[in-house]
């Protein structure tokens, strides 16, 4: 189905074996006016060596996390990652990066609409978030529907739209990564002036099948004492870093 003139292409990222999921999202999207595809999500264990090391270091993941990270986060970036270069191999100017375990709002395709036709500069936009969010500042996006200038950037990154610029800058920058790319992309200041608004109601939340993760493994919150230290330098340079340079953003 061809797509309207200001929304942009909408990919979501699924694993071959999360057959369920995929026919959940695939029954949503299938009702909208929009062109979707959906992008094989990457195996890591699969990955030859050599592409390994151009996405994940180790030394990186010791300087900047506080444990190594499991294959499926690993696989989780990698397969964000080939999503944004999809976005630069071809020519829309924006794209929807979805996961399959989210649920779609009524607002969802017009929210995008709006967000494809603003006319100032932006990175990327969460379509997911929770109900309450530390903003600078806020217009109307929509009717009954904002646009969020965070003052610290949440971590979800199930859903949302990121520009051509944006996924320009994530290139350049998270080759190789460290961190997974929720923690990543909250250190939105390491990518240079990278913009990150949000929208309030979102229009992507997680459903049912999110209280499953195909990432995560058992243990997920068993740390060492030296890992909830190294975690808690983690949250304080965050904040630190969050609170210098996002004084240097304009508001709206």
């Amino acid at each position: 189905m061809p797509r309207p003139s200001m929304m942009p292409p909408v990919v979501f990222i699924n694993l071959d074996r999360d057959v369920e999921r995929r026919e959940r999202l695939l029954a949503q999207l299938h009702q909208l006016p929009l062109e979707s595809q959906r992008f094989p999500a990457v195996w890591w264990a699969d990955i030859p060596p050599a592409q390994a090391q151009q996405w994940y270091s180790e030394t990186l993941n010791a300087r900047q996390y506080y444990k190594p990270l499991g294959n499926g986060e690993k696989g989780c970036y990698a397969s964000h990652l080939s999503v944004w270069r999809q976005l630069l191999d071809g020519d829309a100017p924006a794209l929807v990066v979805l996961e399959d375990d989210v649920r779609l709002g009524p607002q969802f395709v017009a929210a995008v609409e709006a967000i494809a036709a603003l006319s100032e500069p932006w990175d990327m936009v969460k379509l997911l978030g929770r109900t309450s969010e530390k903003i600078r500042s806020q217009r109307a996006l929509l009717s009954g529907m904002a646009l969020l200038d965070y003052s610290r950037v949440p971590s979800l990154a199930a859903g949302y739209v990121i520009s051509r610029s944006g996924a320009t800058k994530l290139l350049a920058h998270r080759q190789p990564f460290g961190r997974p790319i929720d923690v990543d992309l909250r250190f939105w200041w390491e990518c240079g002036p990278f913009r990150t608004l949000g929208v309030s109601p979102a229009v992507v939340e997680l459903d049912e099948t999110s209280l499953v993760s195909s990432i995560w493994g058992e243990g997920r919150d068993t740390l060492t004492l030296a890992q909830r230290g190294r975690k808690f330098s983690m949250k304080l340079a965050l904040t630190a870093g969050n609170a210098w340079h996002r004084r240097r953003l304009p508001r709206f």
